[in-house]
């Protein structure tokens, strides 16, 4: 069974957000932030790492409730494949799911679209 959730959002109001101290903090993991960091804080991969909280809750079904933000992080591999790293309530709801994710991103100079689907693990006995 595969759980689907999808979200954009426009560059420029993440980087109005930014301006905020506190929605940096309250918003990225400390993974991402030195992502973000490396990467010098570029709106554009900050609005993807907002867009993937976004789409997890929305393929989790639960919307923005029972984890925090910063729980879901939109991290990359040694090759620049992106995925999510879960932690705290975000991990134990996945994990009571069965599920697994797959991530895509992609931008535009205006817009930042994240697409996650969820899959349940088959459990074979």
């Amino acid at each position: 069974m595969l759980f689907v959730g999808i979200d954009s959002v426009e560059i420029n109001r993440i980087e109005k957000a930014m301006k905020n101290p506190r929605f940096c903090q309250r918003v990225f993991g400390e993974a991402e932030n030195s992502l973000l960091a490396m990467r010098g804080f570029s709106a554009e991969s900050a609005a993807a790492c907002f867009c993937a909280k976004e789409a997890f809750s929305k393929a989790m079904g639960t919307g923005i409730r029972g984890f925090r933000l910063c729980e879901v992080e939109l991290l990359r591999n040694e090759l620049g494949a992106p995925y999510l790293q879960l932690s705290g309530n975000a991990l134990k709801m996945a994990l009571e799911k069965g599920l697994r994710f797959s991530v895509s991103v992609t931008h535009t100079k205006e817009l930042a679209t994240v697409i996650v689907i969820g899959e349940k693990e088959e459990v074979t006995l």
